[in-house]
């Protein structure tokens, strides 16, 4: 199971991933960060996003708790679980990570347009969430 800088290092392998960041969202702060930030600052960056995955996580059009399947005592974890912004040279790919705490942080995977796989991208940090340690 990888730790924060491992993570961040994997998702850097996708193709036309330009950055990536462990984002804690109820703070803003980035726990971890590698490759380019869109505006030349990771801590800005981080704190831009968080708005945004807050905002999803918190907001009662995005956040309806699921009703649970017959027999099941209920559903964990954030209710939302990713978000895809498109812009017109990148995707911003923000992959909410259950942890055994408060569950508030995010990976963020930033990707270029013409190079990155979106399919992929979502595919690959799905895994890397549900494998990351938090130390």
């Amino acid at each position: 199971m990888p730790g924060i800088d491992e993570c961040l290092l994997e998702a850097m392998a996708l193709p036309g991933a330009r950055g990536a960041a462990l984002v804690d969202w109820s703070s803003g702060l980035a726990l971890g960060t590698v490759g380019e930030s869109p505006v030349g600052d990771h801590e800005t960056t981080a704190a831009e996003t968080a708005e945004l995955a807050r905002a999803a996580a918190e907001y009662e059009s995005f956040a309806q708790p699921a009703a649970p399947p017959p027999g099941a005592a209920g559903i964990s974890g954030p209710p939302v679980e990713d978000l895809i912004v498109t812009t017109r040279t990148g995707y911003h790919v923000l992959r909410f990570v259950e942890t055994s705490f408060d569950s508030s942080v995010f990976l963020h995977l930033w990707l270029d347009r013409t190079e990155g796989n979106l399919a992929l991208a979502r595919h690959r940090l799905r895994a890397l969430a549900e494998g990351l340690v938090l130390r």
